[in-house]
């Protein structure tokens, strides 16, 4: 089926995955576009999912509120499924995505025939790769989004290929954790200790996201959430393929941030971040370390009490996003925005560190990062916290969690050797709610003090990279020069338009 695109405005399609982390640079994205073009408007479509519904429709709630282009940026939220799937079942996500696809189809066919868009391309999160077919059959290009690194996309092309190709069982080959191999993209060898879980997991996970892998190359360019400068030799790996015909074009267009996050639309979210800055403001410049694991990480009450003793016998002053972890009910589930965990907190660490240390809820993350009291971050590792960290120049000590951060960490510590490490193998298992083991106090203690402490070669590189980041923004940068040529690449059967 082909619609008329010849009178409407033109019209980019972005479809996230509604997880915070990739909504928030799916939209920072969008605006960069606006920004450079003036002729292209952008409709997101936005999946209804029941678990962090809340969270994602008081940020478009307030992305719509304060919309720079307020006739060039429209969202729209999908109706809940009627039949939704069993979310304990393997293929939950694939499937629940799946589902949506006629809803997709018919939103872009009826703002079409309505005369209010003329389609020109798809922008697809990585995770919604099935809605390429939509796009094929509207005869409509399709992009992918990739909202992490090159790392993990070289690892899942590579997975693929051997799968592949090779007839490997890539969930059963690396389920050895010390098993060590090599990759494209990467210097060093990497072990099965970094491997993010989802290629581990014989029912559904691993299937799915090789799926992906196989779609990424139908489509007709990756976007992808880095930098030339900070990943020189994952990206070496990717233009390669591109130039061997076996993936298309990719475009380095990062690091997207979202720097004025807003979230939430309480009414006291306002007073709750000016006692974070108020706090912050009496504290020594780069005298803090900061404590946080993401929209989704939360921890149970074994590893917060080890958190608190590694935080008590480090000395150091702290800021600790503790959030209080979902219930029990479901396999997936989001940890309160509201509720901070200290019930789980050791008897007497809240008065014994009130001299140097602060606890909340839900944390402005790139607000407090660029705080001059900040001096070291304990992340999980997540893209978009590794490359806010990187923009404002805050050294990590690194504590993945879940998806593919184990891998994120892996390249911050040995292929660029701007990070320390706390622990790099743990996996959060969303079944049991708990780690796969307890990281100790003594580790966490020790990783405090390492970030807390670096060496000036180390603080160079962080500079360095906190540099180059935003000179690849700039006019002229790598990443500005590859967003114009994907405006001119998705404006090309459009000449007329650009």
């Amino acid at each position: 089926m082909e619609i008329n695109k010849n009178r409407a405005p033109s019209e980019l399609v972005f479809i996230p995955t509604p997880g915070m982390g990739h909504l928030m640079s799916a939209v920072k994205l969008a605006k960069l576009i606006l920004k450079r073009n003036k002729t292209i408007s952008i409709l997101f479509i936005v999946i209804n999912v029941p678990l962090n519904l809340s969270m994602v429709k008081s940020y478009i709630h307030s992305q719509s509120h304060h919309n720079p282009y307020p006739t060039r940026l429209t969202f729209h939220i999908l109706p809940p499924l009627s039949n939704p799937p069993d979310p304990t079942t393997p293929n939950y996500l694939k499937n629940f995505i799946e589902l949506h696809n006629p809803l997709v189809k018919h939103s872009v066919i009826d703002r079409t025939m309505a005369g209010l868009s003329s389609p020109i391309g798809f922008i697809l999160d990585m995770l919604c790769t099935s809605m390429i077919d939509i796009a094929t059959d509207l005869n409509i290009p399709s992009y992918i989004f990739f909202p992490s690194g090159t790392g993990f996309l070289n690892l899942m092309l590579h997975f693929q290929n051997m799968a592949d190709l090779e007839n490997i069982d890539i969930a059963t080959k690396f389920s050895d954790p010390d098993i060590v191999f090599n990759m494209p993209g990467l210097e060093n060898q990497i072990t099965g200790k970094a491997v993010p879980r989802i290629f581990l997991e014989v029912e559904g996970g691993c299937s799915m996201i090789l799926e992906h892998a196989r779609r990424f190359r139908k489509c007709k360019g990756i976007l992808i959430n880095s930098y030339v400068e900070l990943e020189r030799v994952g990206f070496k790996a990717l233009f390669d393929q591109v130039e061997m015909g076996q993936i298309p074009t990719v475009f380095p267009v990062g690091p997207i941030l979202d720097l004025d996050e807003k979230i939430r639309s309480e009414s006291n979210e306002e007073d709750e971040v000016q006692s974070i800055v108020d706090w912050l403001d009496n504290q020594p410049s780069s005298s803090v370390v900061f404590l946080c694991f993401g929209s989704m990480g939360s921890f149970d009450e074994e590893q917060v009490k080890e958190i608190a003793k590694g935080l008590d016998d480090s000395g150091h002053r702290f800021l600790w996003s503790l959030r209080k972890p979902p219930s029990s009910e479901g396999k997936y589930g989001a940890p309160s925005l509201h509720e901070t965990f200290v019930e789980a907190l050791p008897q007497g660490f809240i008065d014994g560190t009130a001299d140097r240390g602060k606890i909340i809820g839900w944390a402005p993350q790139a607000l407090i990062l660029a705080h001059s009291a900040i001096g070291g971050f304990v992340s999980h590792c997540g893209w978009n916290s590794t490359l806010e960290s990187l923009w404002f120049g805050v050294p990590m000590a690194t504590w993945p969690v879940y998806a593919e951060q184990q891998l994120n960490a892996f390249q911050l510590v040995k292929e660029l050797g701007i990070s320390v490490e706390i622990r790099m193998d743990y996996r959060y298992v969303w079944n049991t709610k708990k780690g796969n083991f307890v990281v100790k106090a003594k580790e966490i203690k020790n990783g405090i003090k390492k970030v807390m402490n670096l060496d000036e070669e180390m603080k160079s590189k962080a500079r360095e990279m906190k540099n180059k980041g935003r000179e690849a923004l700039e006019i002229g940068g790598s990443s500005y020069d590859w967003l114009g040529r994907f405006i001119e690449d998705v404006l090309s059967k459009d000449p007329e338009r650009c």
